[in-house]
């Protein structure tokens, strides 16, 4: 909307009638102008002539005032401003005359309309995406109270863009702060950061406060810093700020101003502060960027290769920035020569530099701030296996004691250089910064201590992975020629499933390399005892594909020592890994073969009838079920001549699976007897020794589980439901969430063919749950017996269930 209306009046009495005339409250016209209402009631009543020249501008807009209309007000308004000379001198913070004061203009005069040597950085053309971020400096503005003048606190890991999105921030908020917008640079990666005092001179200078005027103490320029804000709309931009304490004398006290400030620190002592953690690109944002910069032709011609260089930089704004810089300068080179450069892993930080930008530069900035112990962290932490450390970890592998250890890490995640765990106190690298802490290795470290540091850090957690593992051996036994001792710190070890369970989950990655470092080392021994100190708790984690690699190592360990027997052991325990953990049939029915000729050849009868056990496994899935029932009875008979208790678990195992498959095939009568015959041998257990202690609780377990199934499929549904109940306690107890959740699905069949539907569904659901978090196959058949529920249910049921 434009306007012809001729000047009439002062300045206030202009733009009365123009806020009348565009039909705005003063409240609305100062939301959309930036300024306060309190200043715009002033500037209406004629109290403020004279407002400047940014001020205007956001009126004009906020109006919809033409190009003739904006000059018209700026005219009436310039009229208002008074002369330099008739200005009041300031006096410092605290009260009192500064020398040399008198008749000095007043600090800031004319800042806003004029030049100032801290002008904002040009924003950049290209900026993409951090929409949200943006939205809530926005909000945070939006809701501005004079009395608590916001704070916002951009941090995050070198590289992430927080200079280049402060200065968007700022360019974009501009309006709203018609009273002027200032960046300074802190120097906070320098060897020595900008002095607070230095700061506040360069500010005041700023602002229009001369140097006679200017107070020589931190506190008074801070005071009279505060007093010059306390009534203007002003934007701090505090650029790559180094501590806390170097940037609350910065930071107004009151008034309508915005305070941005950017750190590669936390900056988590700053009190009262709205916090922007900028996060790494989304790859369709890193690809934005690259299109930003390159061109949407370039793009389009290889998608895939876009696609793939977002992913080589680790969607780092820095290195895709770099990548399609690089790029730009070239224009016939293709992406995919890139991406090809880039995934040579060894070369990819030499790859993203283009020109005075590079990404090692800016991670070496935050590297060389670090003290001497958090350094040896970081580059250490980078010998660590899997996607995340612990600071357990950490102090193994830098001789650190764990408190201190864990103290670096945390220094680290504060300046940017680790990512800690949202729950657990865990801590991982972005690629490239994983990158270059390896390389700082290469360069700071010798060979010879690195491999101390993980032979030593190996040795400490295959320790503690078996000694973890032995806890789920129900017979606990004693193994004196165990190789790899007890645990290596009993004041920290696991004390029970629940921790040891945790500690093996938290630790997976570290102990299997330890595990195959230690084989290539030669200790063979050590990959056995290993394994066969974890193999009961693999029961607990069936999920787990690593377990064919595990029993693997213990089988090449064992025949490079030439032991029959533990070749035998562990080629049977790798044929389970094969049908059970990778569903892989045809590969476990060779290896449970091979086991049985090894078993044969020892003359090792309790390793023969699991070798016949496994083989039986594998048959039933491959769908040779007559081949399989066959095996287990052999198997049954082999096991049946054994004394010991070992012999006896073997037997048990051999029976419940025997019973299964005749159930499976209509035999239920069969499958029931062979069960009651199970039940008779955890009913007796083992002479001398608690049911508890070896393992007969849970196969008691297993036996009421499938009696249970054995009566419903014989249609015995009231009596099906007891042996089910019976046998979901034990599991829970013993917290194997596969095998009860298995129960709860049985149990809701059973109980849906009773009639009792909301048990029924209750059952059902809690086990779909749980097969889904484990990514079981019996997950489905859950769902189905959900859908099949719901379908049946009544109408005001299926309301519910729907």
């Amino acid at each position: 909307m434009g306007t012809g209306t001729p000047a009439t009046g002062d300045f206030g009495a202009r733009l009365h009638g123009l806020r009348t005339r565009a039909g705005l409250s003063q409240e609305e016209l100062a939301q959309a102008a930036g300024v306060s209402v309190r200043g715009l009631s002033d500037m209406e009543r004629g109290r403020s002539r004279g407002p400047q020249r940014r001020t205007v501008q956001a009126l004009a807009t906020a109006l919809g005032l033409d190009a003739a209309g904006a000059r018209e007000l700026e005219h009436q308004a310039s009229l208002g401003r008074p002369r330099p000379a008739t200005r009041k001198a300031v006096r410092p913070a605290g009260g009192g005359e500064a020398p040399g004061t008198k008749a000095e203009p007043a600090a800031g005069a004319g800042v806003t309309g004029g030049h100032h040597p801290l002008a904002l950085p040009r924003d950049l053309k290209d900026f993409t995406a951090r929409g949200p971020a943006l939205d809530e400096l926005l909000a945070l503005v939006a809701d501005l109270d004079p009395a608590h003048p916001p704070v916002a606190v951009v941090c995050g890991q070198p590289g992430l863009g927080k200079t280049s999105f402060a200065v968007h921030a700022a360019h974009t908020l501009a309006p709203r702060f018609p009273d002027g917008q200032f960046a300074l640079d802190l120097r906070g990666m320098d060897p020595q950061p900008l002095d607070p005092r230095d700061a506040l001179a360069r500010l005041l200078r700023a602002l229009g406060t001369t140097e006679a005027a200017l107070p020589t103490g931190l506190e008074d320029r801070s005071g009279l810093l505060r007093s010059l804000l306390g009534e203007r709309r002003v934007l701090l931009l505090l650029d790559n700020a180094a501590t806390e304490d170097q940037v609350r004398p910065l930071l107004p006290g009151h008034g309508p101003s915005l305070t941005l400030v950017t750190s590669r620190h936390s900056l988590a002592g700053l009190e009262a502060v709205h916090r922007t953690e900028l996060a790494l690109l989304r790859r369709e944002e890193a690809v934005e960027l690259l299109t930003q910069i390159i061109g949407p032709d370039r793009v389009q011609r290889e998608e895939q290769a876009a696609r793939d260089l977002a992913e080589l930089c680790g969607h780092l704004p820095l290195a895709v920035r770099i990548a399609a810089q690089r790029l730009a300068a070239r224009p016939g080179e293709r992406i995919a020569k890139l991406v090809t450069q880039l995934a040579a892993h060894e070369d990819r930080l030499d790859a993203l530099r283009a020109g005075s930008l590079q990404v090692r530069a800016a991670f070496a900035l935050s590297y060389r701030q670090l003290s001497e112990q958090a350094r040896t962290v970081f580059r250490r932490a980078a010998l660590a296996d899997g996607p995340d450390f612990s600071p357990e970890t950490a102090a193994l592998l830098t001789g650190l004691p764990p408190r201190r250890a864990a103290r670096c890490a945390e220094d680290l995640t504060d300046a940017g250089l680790l990512q800690a765990h949202p729950t657990a106190e865990r801590y991982r690298f972005h690629d490239l910064l994983h990158l270059f802490a390896t390389e700082q290795t290469t360069e700071e470290d010798t060979p010879s201590d690195l491999a101390a540091a993980q032979r030593g850090t190996d040795d400490w957690m295959l320790r503690r992975a078996a000694a973890a593992g032995r806890l789920f051996d129900p017979d606990h036994p004693d193994r004196p020629g165990d190789t790899l001792g007890a645990d290596p710190d009993p004041a920290t070890a696991p004390t029970g499933h629940e921790q040891a369970q945790a500690w093996l989950e938290a630790e997976r990655n570290q102990w299997y390399a330890a595990l195959r470092r230690t084989q290539t080392a030669g200790l063979h021994q050590q990959v056995i005892d290993a394994a066969e100190a974890m193999h009961w708790f693999s029961d607990r984690t069936l999920h787990w594909e690593l377990w064919a690699d595990v029993f693997q190592h213990a089988v090449h360990s064992a025949r490079a020592l030439g032991n029959k027997v533990d070749e035998a052991v562990h080629l049977n325990y790798l044929a389970w890994a094969h049908s059970t953990c990778l569903h892989d049939h045809t590969t476990a029915l060779h290896t449970a073969h091979t086991a049985l000729d090894v078993a044969r050849e020892c003359g090792d009868q309790l390793q023969t009838g699991w070798a016949l056990y496994y083989a039986a496994g594998a048959l039933v899935g491959l769908g040779r079920t007559d081949e399989a029932i066959a095996r287990l009875r052999e198997a049954a008979d082999c096991l049946g001549r054994q004394t010991s208790m070992q012999g006896r678990l073997a037997e048990l195992s051999t029976l419940l699976t025997l019973g299964i498959q005749l159930r499976r095939t209509g035999r239920a009568e069969e499958a029931l007897a062979i069960h009651r015959r199970s039940e008779t041998i955890c009913s007796a257990g083992s002479p001398g020794k608690p049911d508890e202690l070896l393992g007969f609780n849970l196969y008691m377990a297993s036996v009421q589980q499938h009696i249970g199934n054995d009566l419903a499929a014989l249609h015995r549904w009231d009596e099906a439901e007891t042996p089910l109940r019976n046998a979901l306690p034990r599991f829970e107890t013993a917290q194997m969430p596969v095998w009860s959740a298995g129960v709860r699905l049985d149990l809701g069949i059973v109980l849906r063919h009773l009639n009792r539907t909301d048990e029924a569904r209750q059952e059902l659901t809690a086990a779909h749950t749980a097969l889904s978090r484990l990514n079981h196959p019996r997950q489905l058949e859950a769902a189905d017996q959900l859908r099949d529920l719901a379908e049946s249910a009544p109408a005001t049921q299926h309301t519910h269930l729907a």
